[in-house]
């Protein structure tokens, strides 16, 4: 309005050029606030530009108080942090000659869908997404799906991967705006094809840019400090699209593994002794050659990886806690299966980047010195007798096989079981805190002798001259 009345005021003030612009200028703002008390500028150059700034003030709402001076331009609040857009429900149509799925989204997002072979599957890398799915979801398919599975895979990014009844070609991908109160929907479409067309198209797919790989799991400032302390790397097994195994009543071994990890480190660092870092400290999925990785870049002095094991439904009964260390055979059937299982955690996260031919894989077992299996073997027998004495063990607590969490020929390594899933007794101690903390102790004490003799032993040895 001020502005408006002000043009008028101005337009004369451009034909009368003398007094009379100012006297018009009192008259439009007079009028147009009903002020009678303002106090005008001096007859000068700048008193033209006071008057136009005291007009879109005005104009704008700003107090009045504030006009004697040039308004500095009101600040602009920062967009509030986005959200992870929410996955609310999947739905899935069709038969074994073509099949679609339909996931509801709180808001669109961008997709990007490819094949991999042996075993089939369909990966969907997206930005991250909460997933509030129904209970359940995934474990049973339709159509050429037979299962599928979803989770964070880094930072910033998550993963659906589908589990195939055999080859075939993504014929749509792609994802609505929502309309009419709906909300909106990713929407896959997949069409059976036979293996050649099939690998043909994920030839091509491969070799499409893809989003950055998951970067590598950060460990604290202090590794590369000149700190003395020896560095002690502690990997909670699975995480994000990995769940690992599932105990009847729901709980996931990816969060019990996490809440022990966690727990024993304190317990490491309140000691004083140590530098603990973690291959992961939040539900994030890892591969199992960057954990590898990560102990190495750090020099790490050892490795401790959690996990926690489970039957199938008819399979038998086990229970109790193990230990494992590395071998180039497996110590019996069920640790091969063992192994066999947590080696293929990387497919499960849809690409096995990790995986490598028989041979480089036999190169790395063979790289694995002596003195670095000899430390594993002296840590893991000191963990049974710990743990012997807090926790429920196994009938054969120490056992081996070819885990490639293990295979850092550098890096003195174990692996805890703690216990099955599966099992009643070892599930209620393994969500019960005193259980944990009794447990933790125990590792804290293995890894202090471990350090204490490992260390006298390297002198010793260095001294009559046995080790270079």
């Amino acid at each position: 309005m001020a502005i408006r009345i002000f043009a008028g005021a101005l337009a004369k003030a451009m034909s009368n050029r003398d007094s009379d612009w100012v006297s018009a200028g009192r008259a439009a703002m007079h009028k147009a606030t009903g002020a009678t008390a303002l106090r005008w500028p001096s007859r000068n150059g700048s008193s033209l530009i006071h008057v136009i700034v005291l007009a879109i003030a005005l104009d704008l709402g700003w107090p009045l108080g504030a006009v004697s001076q040039m308004p500095v331009p009101l600040p602009v609040a920062p967009p509030a942090a986005e959200t992870p857009p929410i996955a609310t429900d999947v739905r899935l149509a069709g038969d074994d000659k073509q099949t679609r799925m339909v996931i509801d989204l709180s808001h669109k997002i961008d997709m990007r869908a490819f094949t991999l072979a042996d075993p089939y599957r369909v990966v969907i890398d997206i930005p991250q997404v909460n997933f509030q799915l129904p209970p359940n979801t995934g474990e049973r398919g339709r159509g050429v799906i037979k299962a599928f599975r979803y989770g964070l895979v880094m930072s910033g990014g998550s993963r659906i991967v589908l589990d195939l009844t055999g080859p075939v070609r993504v014929t749509k991908a792609f994802v609505l705006d929502p309309v009419d109160g709906q909300p909106a929907r990713m929407v896959l479409n997949l069409t059976t094809v036979d293996r050649e067309t099939f690998l043909r198209a994920a030839a091509i797919d491969n070799h499409l840019p893809r989003p950055s790989d998951p970067p590598p799991a950060r460990a604290d400032r202090e590794e590369h400090t000149t700190d003395p302390r020896p560095v002690v790397v502690l990997d909670p097994g699975h995480g994000g699209i990995d769940p690992g195994t599932r105990a009847p009543s729901g709980e996931l071994e990816k969060n019990l593994t996490l809440e022990f990890t966690s727990m024993l480190r304190n317990k490491l660092e309140s000691t004083g002794k140590y530098r603990v870092v973690m291959t992961r400290s939040d539900d994030t999925f890892v591969q199992l050659s960057e954990r590898v990785r990560f102990a190495r870049q750090r020099q790490a002095q050892l490795l401790i990886s959690i996990h926690c094991d489970a039957l199938a439904r008819g399979s038998g009964e086990a229970e109790g806690a193990t230990v494992y260390t590395l071998s180039d055979q497996a110590s019996d059937a069920e640790t091969q299966r063992l192994a066999d299982a947590e080696n293929r955690a990387d497919v499960i996260a849809g690409v096995d980047l990790a995986a490598e031919p028989d041979d480089i894989a036999d190169i790395l077992i063979d790289l694995a010195q002596r003195e670095t299996r000899s430390f594993s073997t002296h840590l893991a027998r000191n963990l049974v007798n710990e743990m012997r004495v807090a926790a429920h063990l196994h009938k054969h607590p120490h056992r081996s096989a070819g885990f490639r969490i293990l295979k850092a020929p550098d890096v003195p390594s174990v692996l805890i079981e703690l216990g099955y899933v599966s099992n009643a007794r070892d599930l209620k101690q393994l969500v019960s805190e005193s259980w944990r903390s009794r447990t933790g102790d125990a590792i804290v004490h293995a890894v202090q002798t471990y350090f204490t003799t490992r260390f006298a032993g390297g002198t010793a040895a260095r001294a009559q001259g046995e080790v270079p």
